[in-house]
């Protein structure tokens, strides 16, 4: 469902996304607005569902993931059943960051981080190639990265 937004929840959505850690004296001096009034409509943007969560962006590298790579998967039958049980399988696995639903030549295309080779290796071998409804996968190194965010650019109304 679209909420509509005004030019003001528009500036409030673009600083909270460029840093979800501002206060809110700070978010309501930058859209001129004063304390209260800013508070309330971040709350009513949260309850609305447009806000949806506060992350902190870890460097995968920093941590010791030293690899990511997208994987397509096709399933077996491209069913209610199938999906769902590849939905499960999939939420349980947690080096798989990212699992979408496509069009194409795969039905899923999935965002894996390990810290190495071998253990990516290991767990395509060990949990994923294992999941009874999956029928190929093709894989996709990522050698490097040039745009990763998570900010959305929010349309004028």
């Amino acid at each position: 469902m679209k909420i509509k937004l005004d030019p003001i929840d528009r500036k409030i959505l673009e600083l909270l996304q460029a840093n979800s850690n501002i206060t809110n004296a700070q978010l309501a001096q930058e859209v001129g607005l004063s304390a209260a009034p800013t508070l309330e409509r971040v709350k009513k943007l949260e309850t609305a569902g447009v806000i949806k969560s506060y992350h902190a962006v870890v460097d995968g590298a920093s941590v010791g993931l030293g690899v990511s790579t997208f994987v397509m998967a096709s399933l077996k039958g491209h069913n209610k059943e199938n999906i769902g049980k590849f939905m499960n399988a999939i939420a349980e696995i947690k080096e798989i960051v990212e699992c979408h639903h496509v069009t194409g030549q795969a039905d899923f295309m999935l965002k894996i981080v390990c810290t190495d080779i071998p253990s990516y290796q290991n767990l395509m071998l060990e949990k994923v190639t294992n999941i009874e409804v999956v029928d190929n996968l093709q894989s996709m190194v990522i050698l490097s990265t040039f745009k990763d965010t998570k900010m959305i650019p929010i349309p004028e109304a």
